[in-house]
Parts: C-alpha cells; sequence; structure tokens
C-alpha cells in the first residue's frame, strides 16, 4: 500500500487491487469512501480506473473494423462485459514519493482485449486536493477503439446534495442506453437536489460542464474534469456513496450505430488518449 501526504489531505492507494485508490481524507473527514479492511475486490476500494473502455459491452460483443469479436461477460455483471480490464489487474508503482505515484500497466492483447496497450495513473496529492491523470497508449500494431474512466465512490452524508450540470441523459434498458433524452426524464442534478430525492440512478449524463460539487453540512468536496462533457453518475438508494465518474464515452460506445457520437475513439499505433480529475474541498470554515 502507498501513502500520500500533503497539507491537510491524505491518501492511500494499492497498485496490486486494479490500481485502486483507497481512501482519500481532508482534515480527516472522508472525500471517498474508505475500503473495508482487508478488502480483495476493487467494487468495495474508493475509486478504480476504467480503461480501455468505461461501463457496459452489450453481452461483450461487438465489431470492429469489419471484424466480430467476443470479450466475454464479467463474472458478476453476465451478459454483459463492464469497466474493461483495468480494474481487474494488478498495476505496478513506477515512481513513488511523499505526494505522489505514478501506476503503470501493460497489456498483452488476448480474449479479454483484443489489442495491445500501456496505461498509466499520475496520481499527486497536494493542498488542493488529489489529481489523477489516466492515460492509454496503444502499443499494437492495429488501429484499435478506445476510452478512458475513472470510478470514485464519494462517502454520501446522509443530507448530501450534488449539483451537476449536463442538458441529456442516457435512458437505458438492462443499464444499456437506448434513447437520449432530456436530464429531467430521469433525474436533473442542475439545481443542487438532494441524492436521498432522487431513484434509481445508473445512467450516463451528456454535455456535462465537466464540474460538479457534492455539499453536505460537513462540507462535501468539488469535483472537475477539464474537456470531459460526460458523466457516469452511480446513485444507488440508501447508499452512504453516490459515484461521479467522467467518462470519455457513453456504455456501449461500441455498439453504437454509425454516425453517433459516442466519444469512443480510433487510436493508430502508438497514439494515447488521456483523462483527468481533480477532487478538492469547498472554501469556507466547513471545508
Amino acid at each position: 500500500m502507498i501513502r500520500l501526504e500533503a497539507g491537510d489531505w491524505r491518501a492511500e492507494l494499492e497498485p496490486r487491487l486494479g490500481g485502486a485508490v483507497l481512501g482519500l481524507t481532508f482534515r480527516g473527514r472522508p472525500i471517498l469512501r474508505p475500503t473495508p479492511e482487508g478488502a480483495d475486490d476493487p467494487l468495495q476500494t474508493a475509486c478504480f480506473p476504467l480503461i480501455p473502455y468505461a461501463n457496459r459491452i452489450r453481452r461483450g460483443r461487438f465489431r470492429f473494423d469489419g471484424q466480430a469479436h467476443d470479450v466475454g461477460a464479467t463474472p458478476g455483471f453476465e451478459p454483459h462485459a463492464l469497466h474493461g480490464v483495468g480494474w481487474r489487474t494488478a498495476w505496478t508503482a513506477e515512481q513513488v514519493d511523499a505526494r505522489a505515484a505514478v501506476l503503470t500497466l501493460r497489456h498483452d492483447a488476448g480474449a479479454d482485449w483484443p489489442w495491445a496497450f500501456d496505461a498509466e495513473q499520475r496520481l499527486v496529492l497536494s493542498d488542493d486536493g488529489l489529481s489523477i491523470v489516466l492515460s492509454l497508449t496503444n502499443r499494437d500494431d492495429r488501429a484499435a477503439p478506445a476510452g478512458v474512466g475513472l470510478h470514485p465512490y464519494f462517502h454520501r452524508p446522509p443530507d448530501a446534495r450534488l449539483t451537476l450540470a449536463a442538458p441529456r441523459v442516457w435512458l437505458t434498458d438492462d443499464l444499456i442506453p437506448r434513447a437520449l433524452a432530456p436530464a429531467d426524464a430521469l433525474f436533473d442534478w442542475s439545481s443542487g437536489p438532494s441524492v436521498a430525492d432522487a431513484p434509481f440512478v445508473d445512467n450516463a449524463y451528456d454535455g456535462w460542464t465537466g464540474e460538479a460539487r457534492l455539499a453536505s453540512s460537513n462540507g462535501g468536496a468539488v469535483i472537475a474534469a477539464p474537456g470531459v462533457d460526460r458523466v457516469h453518475v452511480y446513485a444507488p438508494q440508501a447508499a452512504d456513496f453516490v459515484c461521479i465518474e467522467p467518462v470519455t464515452h457513453r456504455p456501449d460506445a461500441l455498439n453504437a450505430p454509425d454516425g453517433e457520437r459516442s466519444g469512443l475513439v480510433v487510436l493508430q499505433p502508438g497514439q494515447s488518449l488521456s483523462l483527468s480529475m481533480r477532487i478538492g474541498a469547498p472554501p469556507g470554515p466547513r471545508a
């Protein structure tokens, strides 16, 4: 395990558990939910990387460049594939100091993803909070589809309110997008509603401003993902967390119709894709 400290901030990382963040606190207050002692499942952690795609691929099957591919279902999430391979793989700590760490992953082409790639997370803790830059480089000799994202679980007090401006949301069947609709067709976060008032949400929002704020009586958090216009919100009812996930594409983008602006990109050999996220504390005496 790696521990980072900067000013009032503390973070813990575990490269071997999917390159995950185990916890993030500000003045002793949890910003991300803490990982249980002895946890061995990345889904129990505070944040993990989504690479080389985010969210689901319907039944793990898609066509790319005229060829059919089947990456299989993710155990526990059948019949779909979920979140790529990075969160289920041990990463390597390449550089570590008191405030920063670089974690890397080298993936060889295989049944779970047919293209070779290199991935990197640069995690830096400062007096302003935690910054994560996640990048993917196509190491294959063929063009490859690609997407990245981050999956933070924010600590959610009972009075938490989430402000997140995004005008459109993907409505789903079996958690697979079926139609893009106005945000209020599901739940509109733009006015800062109580998270407790939301229905079950596990949906991607489109047209996001790249900023969000989680407010509560004990402080909350601010989130920024510059240049990212898609965010996935996972807010189970009565949970003690809410996920605000910056992503480069919508779920099942590999099966999007031709011509749709799904966010999926095609990387030529040697090309890279990256995404950054900053997590801070709101200003003021309650921060």
